[in-house]
């Protein structure tokens, strides 16, 4: 009888053929080699399975060997692209061009503001890093909340942190858009036209009590706030740089006062409450009671050229697709909740852009995360929906369907997001 012995594996051609049909090394050094050359790390390559003949089934050809990635690797015969990591630390090399140092003295110089007008508000570190945030990105400011919250101070604290050119408007109901923006006169000594600037021309304007003003005076700074210039009589004057524009109202006033329109509230990069202050706070406040006005105690801790240098330094932050993609899928899905009747425009989507830049970098990073998103998404986009009547007779805020919508939204992965 005779002796059947399992024999050793052959390779034949059939086996060679599969091998190269799917597009892989056979020999492990060669696809370490491969990956070698697409940038990655060396793959690890399981070795073949070697095919042991069943009695009474047909011989099974050896499979060929597969690297331990779940992308496929690409045919030799066709140029190779480099896949983007799933996980990586930090942001691809080249994505943002700013140093180390840059990053750090751009969180130092924050930092420093937010120290300083923290001093006029005590306890209320969150809506001061969020208009040191606006400052920062270019934006305006809309402070809403009851009286006696610090407001007022919280504008001139920000504005006496900065050495530059500041005026104070006391908007009311019979104040004139060219008490605002200027007015041209007719000069005697001289016999020709002049035109006199108006408050707008500073570099820090703080519209206090917006909305005791008209609509024909609010309307006065819808050019200035979007354009950052001034037309008067046919000409045109620039604003000085950096200019922005911080507004407070009460919202529970309403005699003598008159509801911003819809295209002055979407002028606002940020629109953020102060509160009332804790316990500590309070009794702290107490303690200081011969301070009268803490606004005139703080003094300047960077000019109007720090500020553009910031700005600029925010402009090279990272930012990845997925990020953009996050920002679009948050600001769509305003246009399409059941509570909201007008969702955000463009102009939302860009104004957390700039936002979500400027945090990063406050927190000592070249890039953005899809937490910067999230910490500035109500304040930015909130101020620019409508809700429906059905939600409004609900009692429900603009600031309570954004943090749902927040919620609704799937973030994208931290380190996808890199």
């Amino acid at each position: 009888m005779a002796n059947h012995e399992p024999e050793q594996p052959q390779i034949t051609e059939e086996t060679v053929l599969s091998t190269e049909a799917g597009g892989l090394a056979a020999d492990p050094l060669a696809a370490a080699a491969d990956a070698t050359v697409l940038g990655q790390s060396p793959v690890q390559v399981r070795p073949a399975a070697t095919a042991m003949p069943v009695p009474g089934l047909p011989p099974r050809t050896a499979a060929p060997a597969v690297p331990s990635v779940t992308s496929p690797v690409a045919p030799a015969t066709t140029p190779r692209t480099p896949s983007r990591p799933t996980a990586m630390p930090q942001p691809a090399a080249g994505a943002s061009t700013l140093t180390a140092d840059q990053i750090t003295r751009f969180s130092t110089q924050f930092e420093a503001i937010v120290r300083n007008v923290s001093q006029v508000v005590v306890g209320k570190e969150q809506p001061v890093r969020q208009c040191v945030t606006a400052l920062v990105a270019g934006g305006h400011i809309l402070l809403e909340d009851y009286p006696g919250t610090g407001k007022t101070q919280l504008a001139r604290g920000l504005a006496r942190s900065i050495d530059t050119s500041f005026k104070r408007i006391q908007f009311t109901p019979d104040l004139l858009p060219s008490d605002v923006v200027g007015v041209t006169f007719y000069d005697q000594k001289t016999g020709e036209f002049s035109f006199r600037k108006g408050p707008i021309f500073a570099s820090i304007v703080l519209a206090d009590e917006i909305n005791r003003a008209s609509p024909k005076t609010q309307s006065a700074l819808l050019e200035v706030m979007e354009e950052q210039k001034v037309t008067v009589d046919g000409a045109t004057y620039d604003v000085p740089q950096p200019f922005v524009v911080i507004a407070t109202q009460n919202p529970v006033e309403q005699l003598g006062t008159y509801k911003l329109p819809e295209a002055q509230m979407d002028r606002f990069l940020i629109k953020t409450t102060i509160g009332y202050p804790s316990h500590e706070s309070s009794v702290d406040i107490l303690r200081q009671i011969n301070i009268g006005d803490r606004a005139t105690h703080v003094s300047p801790v960077a000019t109007g050229a720090d500020v553009l240098a910031m700005r600029t330094l925010a402009q090279s932050v990272h930012i990845d697709d997925a990020i953009y993609e996050y920002i679009v899928r948050l600001v769509e899905s305003t246009r399409h909740h059941e509570s909201i009747a007008v969702g955000s425009s463009m102009r939302g989507a860009l104004a957390l852009t700039l936002c979500a830049r400027v945090w990063a970098a406050a927190d000592n990073r070249g890039y953005v995360i899809p937490d910067d998103v999230k910490a500035l998404a109500v304040p930015v986009l909130a101020h620019r929906v409508l809700l429906t009547s059905e939600a409004l007779f609900t009692a429900l805020t603009a600031e309570q369907v954004v943090a749902q919508i927040l919620e609704e939204v799937p973030a994208p992965a931290q380190s996808a997001a890199l």
